[in-house]
């Protein structure tokens, strides 16, 4: 299986050096008029062995720090769904800077694990688009690894508000009064809804993303007029119970309403958080809620497919599809 990844690695001339495993390491977008500080870590091609690396309660594999390998490398963005973090799909991230891909995730200010602080108000809603455009501004252009990223190859991978965010992104515009999403009180979002409260300000797009995967997305998109400008391939993934607010026909009705059928998965038996990152010991007993899976589901297992399905969709849209 590495072989393999490494022969397709030098195929399309990444690089002709030996990849072995994600470099990684942790950096900060600086503040600007557009928002706060962005914290986030990045996963590159590495020629090192990798090791585990514990990370509060998190265990990844990696190597710290390690020179990146390659040039014209795709960029993959990663986006957490509600109070997630940048190492949620870290497993993932993993796979695709093995195989030759920059991977980056962050943490959206004020709605993810240590800072809930607006998890609830519906700017997040409106902000997190722009937390993504600014952190592809910065890989492309002040960050180390600028020189080393094919800026016409980029993908994004979002799960659950992160899902939502991967389609604004790609040209969705959201109801933020469509009757199909579940608004119960006593969240802050659903007063402000009915209120008519919403800010004013356009979401924002990017169009330099070319291929989207998302994870049981957390829809406010029930109509094909409201994903008709959606024009990249979309890898769609729904769990067959749904959870924290995502309802599985949610999910399902975009097969229908997106311009183009999405490569859509079902994963049978599985809750919405069987797809972030299988947890280590420490984490699944301080974080039962989104580590233990019901019925006998083997998230372990389901990993292995899941990350190979992923990758490979990228490397279909983001590098076989530039070949002549």
């Amino acid at each position: 299986m590495r072989f393999a990844k490494t022969l397709c690695f030098i195929a399309v001339s990444l690089t002709a050096t030996w990849a072995h495993a994600a470099g990684l390491k942790s950096f900060e977008v600086p503040a600007d008029a557009s928002g706060p500080a962005l914290r986030a870590f990045i996963w590159s091609p590495c020629t090192v062995a990798p090791a585990d690396i514990t990370l509060g309660s998190i265990i990844v594999s990696g190597v710290r720090n390690c020179p990146i390998v390659g040039a014209n490398l795709p960029l993959v963005v990663i986006s957490h769904g509600h109070a997630g973090s940048s190492l949620g799909h870290h497993d993932t991230a993993e796979i695709l800077a093995d195989a030759g891909f920059v991977v980056v995730a962050l943490n959206h200010p004020r709605d993810n694990f240590s800072d809930m602080s607006q998890s609830g108000d519906i700017s997040v809603f409106i902000e997190r688009p722009t937390d993504i455009k600014r952190l592809i501004d910065f890989m492309l252009n002040a960050s180390p690894e600028a020189a080393h990223i094919d800026p016409s190859r980029i993908g994004f991978f979002g799960f659950s508000r992160g899902g939502y965010t991967g389609l604004v992104l790609a040209g969705a515009i959201p109801d933020f009064h469509d009757p199909h999403v579940s608004c119960p009180e006593p969240a802050p979002i659903c007063g402000q809804i009915r209120r008519n409260e919403l800010p004013t300000q356009p979401l924002t797009q990017d169009a330099r993303i070319k291929a989207l995967v998302i994870a049981d997305p957390f829809s406010f998109f029930s109509t094909k007029d409201s994903l008709k400008n959606v024009k990249v391939p979309v890898q769609l993934w729904g769990s067959q119970y749904g959870g924290d607010g995502v309802l599985p026909e949610n999910v399902v009705a975009l097969t229908d309403d997106l311009p183009a059928k999405p490569e859509f998965h079902v994963v049978s038996n599985a809750a919405h958080f069987a797809f972030l990152a299988p947890c280590s010991p420490a984490l699944a007993q301080s974080q039962p809620e989104i580590c233990k899976d019901a019925n006998g589901f083997d998230r372990v297992a389901f990993h292995k497919s899941f990350d190979a399905d992923v990758l490979s969709f990228f490397r279909r849209h983001l590098i076989e599809a530039g070949k002549p």
